[in-house]
């Protein structure tokens, strides 16, 4: 085995090099950070850098993270990569943070917190430095590593491609391209090649241990699954490149799709839901996914368990709500699925929660609403006599359409003013609330009007109702009661009118 691992570490530069160019890693950037832990990965990886800096145009900077998590031995890796830096003459960022503490106060596991802390530390590094861009010293063995963990956590097309060259980490500082120039290259040949190169890396006793996830695929299950198959690994690879062609092909089908079926207005993702439901399963994933990384900028919190469970929940009834990761809610109304922290957020109607008099005639300023009511004598002016509203409002609009959700002529009706008296009051909905919608000969219970209605779950308790002291009046924006609809008898009408203040 060492033979066959000297022999490829004889060209390990040259791969490398080949692998950077084949995927457009460093393409037009003068600077690299570079991650150096003090193990051998990352100072392989640095040695071969610093070979091909001038091959690829590039000033490197040299960035290490103290997670002090080991006292003695992180210090001691800290002077090891400085002195490294200082022996390669690169200039290097050292730094310290305090990782239990962010694990406490996020609540997170040690792996995920000391991820957060050091690609953070990375971005700030890189925008100091003048770049975008970071080297981390992921081998080929991490890869196959994190193919097998996420196929044990559970996961889809996504999470099966393992690593890639590079990807996008949103830092606070910036958002961060972390490149993986070392994906071809075992931990064998970093090893072999620090010794050959008389780097003495640093080796981490932390590795040793089985109480991390990866550390237990890498000591137990890697060896018992080459027991199996002794190629394991490389029909690992295998499956995880043909991921990497599914998913690009989903996703370009994705992006070809999304104009048609989904838009955002404001903070919220409108997918039309007749659209999505027709498309294949897969299509459906694809597109959900997306979704939520367009609301929450990645994905690293969205586990297959919950794109499942809202594929699972696409046929459920509508005012259905799925809470997910980062305050995220997926909500199912008539027509549309809505992706955004808030339901209400697409609703024509400003928050309603008290009631307040009406001032007839007159002007009413309310929460949100200005309400204009005048009395029209008809024996005067017949001609200025309405119609009662009895449209119904049309589905969500797209941003930028005219009216943008509920039309201004739904938000105007006329009464025979007899019949409502003028102590009228404008209120939220109220549990048993009844009231006769025009046409019908017979009440009906206010929350079954609106459910006959579609008016969207997360909008009813905004709508405001007209009330007089005997009844329900009005359901503004939808329809008026037939007990006060203006008739061939009525000699004053009242034209109550709402408008968005």
């Amino acid at each position: 085995m060492m033979a066959n691992v000297k022999s490829s570490t004889a060209g390990i530069s040259e791969r490398v090099l080949l692998f950077i160019r084949e995927q457009g890693l460093i393409t037009g950037q003068p600077k690299l950070v570079v991650a150096v832990s003090g193990g051998p990965d990352s100072v392989c990886l640095l040695h071969i850098l610093v070979k091909l800096r001038e091959k690829l145009g590039l000033r490197l900077h040299v960035a290490h993270l103290d997670h002090q998590l080991r006292g003695d031995e992180s210090e001691a890796d800290a002077r090891y990569v400085a002195d490294l830096a200082r022996q390669l003459d690169i200039p290097a960022t050292i730094e310290r943070r305090d990782v239990r503490a962010y694990q406490a106060r996020h609540r997170l596991s040690p792996e995920e917190a000391a991820r957060e802390v050091r690609y953070d530390f990375l971005g700030r590094v890189a925008q100091t430095a003048g770049t975008d861009r970071a080297a981390v010293g992921h081998t080929v063995d991490d890869h196959i590593e994190t193919i097998l963990m996420h196929l044990i956590r559970g996961t889809g097309t996504r999470g099966l491609r393992g690593l890639q060259p590079s990807s996008q980490w949103p830092s606070s500082a910036s958002r961060l391209t972390i490149i993986r120039p070392l994906l071809t290259v075992s931990r064998e040949e970093t090893t072999y090649y620090c010794r050959q190169h008389r780097l003495q890396p640093r080796l981490d006793a932390s590795n040793l241990s089985l109480s991390p996830l990866r550390n237990k695929i890498r000591r137990q299950l890697r060896p018992l699954l080459q027991d199996y198959n002794p190629r394991v690994a490389e029909a690992l690879l295998r499956a995880a490149r043909i991921a990497v062609e599914d998913y690009a092909f989903l996703d370009k089908e994705a992006a070809r799709l999304w104009g048609e079926i989904a838009w955002e207005r404001g903070t919220t993702v409108i997918l039309d839901k007749a659209k999505l439901l027709k498309t294949p399963p897969a299509l459906q994933r694809h597109l959900l996914r997306t979704a939520i990384e367009k609301r929450l900028g990645d994905l690293k919190d969205i586990e297959t368990r919950h794109i499942e469970g809202i594929l699972s929940s696409l046929n459920k009834p509508a005012g259905k709500k799925i809470s997910l990761p980062e305050g995220l809610i997926f909500t199912i109304e008539y027509d549309n699925f809505l992706l955004g922290t808030d339901p209400a957020a697409l609703s024509p109607f400003p928050t309603l929660e008290a009631e307040s008099a009406l001032k007839i005639p007159g002007s009413t300023e309310l929460a949100g609403w200005h309400v204009e009511a005048n009395i029209i004598d008809r024996k005067r002016e017949s001609k200025r006599g309405e119609a009662p509203l009895t449209n119904l409002p049309p589905p969500l609009v797209r941003e930028g359409d005219k009216g943008g959700g509920l039309l201004d002529n739904l938000l105007s009706a006329c009464f025979d003013l007899a019949k409502t008296g003028r102590k009228l009051t404008v209120r939220p909905r109220r549990p048993g609330d009844r009231f006769q919608p025009l046409g019908l000969s017979q009440p009906k219970k206010l929350n079954e009007f609106m459910i006959d209605s579609k008016i969207p779950h997360a909008w009813r308790q905004r709508v405001p109702i007209v009330s007089s002291p005997e009844h329900i009046l009005w359901v503004v924006g939808w329809r008026i009661d037939e007990r006060v609809k203006v008739t061939a008898e009525t000699e004053k009408v009242l034209r109550l009118e709402f408008k968005r203040s």
